[in-house]
């Protein structure tokens, strides 16, 4: 029987002109999606190009990461918008890196929305619509890389979307399957063996667990390591290794099927 089939995404490109964030190109080598910033919450023309460029060396598929237009936030504060605005602001950071990769040989296969517009789009059924409207506007064979269970993986579908349920292998949950606030102390999961030991519970059982022990089902076809963080590689290493000796074929977003 053949091994079923798991991404590891990362979110990279997150540097702005002097400023580098992360190593993304050790990353690049571990990771098989990569999820690079769109010039609004992080990136710049230049970053843009290089990450696609070494995504592009390593087989690694490549996906507009669109943010609020924040970058003192680096797109993690949450910003009222109606949905046509929305829709307008994730299409335009999509065309900008779709612009890049073709100038680059390369081609944008999938959209994941970034930090306080992904929280937001999770629980708010009109703002993962626009999103989703705005995916199939540009292109309608990206793949909506969307937070397992929520509002976006629904709003993804009933656009006739190929849709990836994604959980975090650096992050931990509340009760209602949510991410925890950043303002907890035990938001992130820095150490390697933790993060495998969270992972390979979640797709054992095809289900999120919150911090409070409540398990909450839903598909997961994608694993996200967080490229901004001092730990990202060790973890990312850690969850691939531990991921292939339970039997996981890891590919790229581009090589794995999904039901519209």
């Amino acid at each position: 029987m053949a091994a079923r089939a798991i991404n590891i995404n990362a979110d990279l490109g997150e540097g702005f002109g002097a400023y580098t964030m992360g190593d993304d190109r050790a990353l690049l080598r571990i990771v098989t999606s990569a999820n690079v910033a769109c010039g609004f919450h992080a990136g710049d023309p230049m970053v843009m190009a290089a990450t696609v460029r070494e995504a592009a060396a390593n087989g690694v598929s490549i996906g507009a990461h669109p943010g609020f237009d924040d970058l003192r936030g680096f797109g993690r504060r949450p910003i009222p918008v109606g949905a046509a605005e929305a829709e307008a602001l994730v299409a335009y950071q999509i065309g900008a890196l779709a612009g890049i990769a073709a100038a680059q040989g390369a081609r944008v296969s999938h959209v994941k929305p970034h930090g306080a517009l992904s929280n937001m789009a999770a629980v708010d059924d009109d703002l993962a619509g626009a999103i989703a409207r705005a995916i199939r506007g540009v292109d309608r064979d990206l793949i909506f890389l969307a937070v397992a269970g929520s509002a976006m993986a629904r709003a993804g579908r009933a656009a006739g979307l190929r849709v990836a349920e994604e959980a975090f292998a650096d992050r931990t949950y509340d009760d209602a399957g949510n991410l925890t606030s950043r303002k907890r102390p035990d938001a992130l999961i820095r150490d390697p063996a933790a993060a495998v030991a969270h992972v390979h519970r979640m797709v054992a059982e095809q289900a999120l667990f919150s911090v409070d022990g409540k398990r909450i089902p839903t598909r997961i076809d994608s694993f996200c390591v967080h490229g901004d963080e001092p730990s990202a590689v060790g973890v990312a290493r850690a969850v691939r290794e531990g991921l292939e000796r339970a039997g996981f074929a890891v590919r790229p977003l581009t090589a794995m099927e999904f039901a519209a």
